[in-house]
């Protein structure tokens, strides 16, 4: 009873903050919240959302069939697997379960029947448009604009006719670190639960563990791997190399100009008195490794090859944490100690582990923590970002001491 008395002041405060807004929405970029009840993210989602939603919206906007989107979504797969349990949770708490994809589509719904019928009067269904130029402040338009799980409570949600609901929402990445979409669980406000949350997020970690175990299938073409790890394939068939070609080979990926003979002969062999003759004939044997696709005079790659390490440079260089971080499975052909790959090592490294530190997402730490275990600040950093109840809190503290103790 002590709770639902709180959620129902909470609840008023928060329409009388609404109504403000609401009465001024022609000058909403000039207010700033008035209650420490709202949120600077929801009070930012309400400025940018009313430029383009009416707060009087009773139904969100939709599309007529979205079984063709449900069929090519690649968390099709993963939620199927996960539906008994979604159906669990989402009819025992009186709530239902939706999944909507990156562009704020809802694709798939399940739950308790009730809620449901009433979601259905507003357009929580599939089909329906809950993107923040659609629909405004709500919790998958929140997960979706900030890639990290969000409550949206009441009257936080810019529509008023959403006033009497409450959502949980996270979003579901794929193993590359892209935003595939939302995971939500919604209901009527009486319903706030912080458990609700938890659950919500387990579910999507969940849902991004079932896409990683699946993993890809084999790729078609030639694709050096050299994170980590070291291999050539060829249709997802390995191509074995010697060590020395695998780095010739990840130096002219990484460098699409290329390199002059003297300048790879540097990057290959530095000081060392080594015969130019002998680089030549790595590069010959490459040659046939690759199918003849390295050009002569300046050696560059002149025939399509994917490259993880290139992948993480895209990503590092574009500002893309998530996908860096995903990319990321170790250190550049470890153990190697030709100058040129130490150098894009270091750069590769730096870059990720600077990207992690200045990123307020905990999973991104975490996630680093899991594969640079020695790496202090970053767990002290994890340990700063996540809340005092998360879970994994216990493991990251672990990694911490074991690092602190080397």
């Amino acid at each position: 009873m002590a709770l639902f008395r709180t959620l129902t002041q909470q609840r008023a405060e928060l329409e009388k903050e609404w109504a403000r807004w609401a009465a001024a929405s022609h000058a909403a970029t000039k207010l700033t919240p008035g209650t420490p009840l709202l949120r600077n993210e929801v009070a930012q989602s309400w400025q940018r959302s009313l430029h383009t939603v009416d707060p009087g919206r009773t139904v969100a906007p939709g599309l007529d069939d979205v079984s063709d989107r449900w069929a090519a979504s690649p968390l099709r797969a993963p939620i199927t697997q996960l539906g008994d349990q979604l159906r669990d949770i989402a009819e025992d708490a009186g709530f239902v379960a939706a999944v909507a994809d990156n562009d704020g589509v809802i694709v798939w719904t399940c739950g308790d029947r009730t809620i449901r019928k009433q979601g259905e009067a507003v357009n929580f269904a599939p089909g329906g448009r809950w993107d923040e130029s659609h629909m405004g402040t709500n919790g998958l338009s929140l997960a979706l604009h900030t890639d990290r799980p969000f409550t949206v409570f009441s009257a936080e949600h810019l529509v008023a006719a959403l006033h009497g609901w409450v959502c949980y929402s996270a979003p579901v990445h794929g193993p590359d670190g892209r935003l595939l979409g939302v995971l939500d669980l919604s209901s009527r406000w009486e319903r706030s639960h912080p458990a609700l949350m938890t659950s919500v997020r387990a579910l999507a970690t969940a849902a991004e563990t079932l896409l990683r175990a699946a993993g890809p299938g084999p790729t078609p073409g030639i694709r050096l791997e050299c994170l980590g790890t070291a291999r050539l394939l060829r249709d997802g068939r390995p191509v074995p190399l010697p060590p020395r070609q695998l780095e010739i080979l990840a130096l002219l990926a990484l460098e699409p100009d290329g390199y002059t003979p003297e300048q790879l002969h540097a990057a290959v062999y530095g000081d060392r008195a080594v015969s130019t003759s002998t680089l030549k004939a790595d590069v010959s044997h490459l040659r046939r490794a690759t199918g003849g696709e390295i050009a002569n005079r300046r050696y560059t790659l002149t025939g399509p090859l994917s490259c993880d390490a290139v992948d993480l440079l895209a990503a590092v260089e574009s500002g893309d944490t998530s996908s860096a971080v995903w990319h990321y499975r170790g250190p550049l052909l470890p153990g190697s100690d030709t100058p040129g790959v130490q150098e894009w090592r270091d750069y590769l490294d730096v870059g990720v582990r600077n990207a992690v530190l200045a990123s307020d997402r905990p999973e991104h730490a975490v996630t680093l923590g899991e594969k640079a275990p020695d790496d202090i600040q970053v767990h002290e950093h994890a340990l700063r970002l996540l809340a005092p109840d998360d879970t994994r809190r216990a493991m990251v503290s672990a990694r911490l001491h074991a690092a602190l103790r080397t």
